[in-house]
């Protein structure tokens, strides 16, 4: 099966061609600028990137662009749209409504729209990238995979938060998490890679990226998970504060006389190992390197992230009561060994010791543990598209019986 995976963003378009029986890209690329001016990314599997400079006033025009490049004579992946068979479609938040993926219907459309509020960035572009796609390819079954759902397991002393039920009860605000078709994945494939038994294992995700996540995942069920009710909770990230006293922000509106709104922008946008570092960037290898000749800031923002980090596996350790193995995946968890040595320096209570030549190793399946290490540590390159197409596959194949 042929299988057309979309992320939509409001103003980008991700996008891969996925064959799925032998699980290989076909093709794959962004739309950006769409409402600005347009430019179109392709590249077929094996062939140079296509780029395309041309006018996407919206999404349609975009994914218009996306299907045309698929089926062009010269460079296209397929012969004509008949051959895309199903078409999974990345969706930041379902709320509690989705504890898992599922094809997509009216009834599925209305509840995503009923999330907006959860996501007033993200699901209405997600929702445009539906539409569209049934617009113009008619007929063709669809499945929305979450972002929230592999954390729809957590109990409720996990997911709720110390303020009065009512609020949960009426506005369902509570812990959601994020980055869960990475998590997921990541999870089953730590497992696969170490031979161990999904269902009687303990497995901590560490999902390191500019945006970043950590999962306790209990017999291939997420228990917790560092994000909250929206991407901003959690690990000091790129430009995000993560976790801080409520009350700063309060604190910070009277101070800089700013409303929520743009404490808030602040908290997103300029925080984080950004703001640590004194806006020198939110690039890790950029401050790894200043680190290095000395740069007082970038050495702090690093600390903090990694102590960060290194509070939040050992939180999920206590949780589960033992690990099994820990997993890096994402930006700098695949590729930063510099960043894995120091958040792992500080388990050797554990039992856990790495070893430093498996630790070179960037963006590959890869033990870097020792193998007399009482706790396993990999690398696992996420792959979301294809978590999305597995789902896809799985979901139509269902319905189809």
């Amino acid at each position: 099966m042929k299988v057309l995976v979309i992320n939509c963003g409001s103003s980008s378009l991700k996008y891969q061609l996925i064959d799925s029986a032998s699980e290989e890209v076909l093709a794959k690329g962004l739309c950006e600028r769409i409402g600005i001016d347009g430019r179109l990314v392709y590249q077929k599997e094996g062939l140079d990137k296509e780029i395309t400079e041309a006018p996407m006033p919206t999404h349609k025009e975009a994914i218009q662009m996306v299907l045309d490049a698929l089926t062009n004579p010269v460079s296209g992946a397929i012969s004509n749209l008949s051959e895309i068979e199903a078409v999974g479609h990345r969706i930041v938040h379902g709320g509690e409504k989705f504890s898992g993926s599922a094809l997509v219907d009216d009834a599925m459309i209305e509840a995503v729209a009923e999330c907006t509020e959860l996501a007033p960035l993200h699901n209405p572009a997600n929702l445009i990238g539906i539409n569209v796609c049934k617009e113009l390819m008619p007929g063709v079954p669809m499945v929305g995979c979450f972002d929230t759902a592999f954390h729809q397991t957590m109990p409720d002393y996990a997911y709720l938060y110390g303020i009065p039920y009512e609020y949960y009860e009426k506005y369902k605000i509570r812990k959601y998490g994020f980055h869960g078709t990475s998590h997921s994945f990541v999870s089953r494939e730590t497992a696969k890679f170490l031979d161990l038994d999904i269902n009687n294992s303990k497995i901590i995700v560490c999902h390191l990226g500019n945006g970043a996540s950590i999962s306790a995942v209990l017999n291939g069920k997420c228990v917790d998970t560092s994000m909250g009710l929206t991407p901003l909770a959690g690990l000091v990230m790129g430009t995000r504060s993560g976790d801080i006293d409520p009350a700063v922000i309060e604190y910070l509106g009277h101070k800089l006389g700013a409303s929520v709104e743009e404490v808030l922008e602040i908290l997103n946008k300029k925080s984080g190992v950004l703001g640590l570092s004194k806006y020198l960037s939110s690039d890790f290898r950029d401050l790894g390197e200043a680190a290095l000749n000395g740069n007082m800031y970038a050495s702090i923002a690093l600390n903090v992230f990694d102590y960060n980090v290194v509070k939040k596996i050992g939180s999920y350790v206590a949780a589960m009561n033992g690990v099994d193995a820990i997993a890096f995946t994402a930006g700098i968890g695949e590729n930063d060994r510099f960043v894995r040595a120091k958040i792992l320096d500080s388990f050797g209570y554990l039992g856990i010791t790495v070893d430093k030549e498996r630790n070179k190793v960037r963006g590959r399946n890869v033990k870097i543990s020792t193998d007399d290490s009482k706790v396993d540590v990999v690398v696992i390159p996420t792959n979301e598209e294809l978590a999305i197409c597995r789902e896809t596959v799985a979901i139509v194949s269902n319905t189809a019986r």
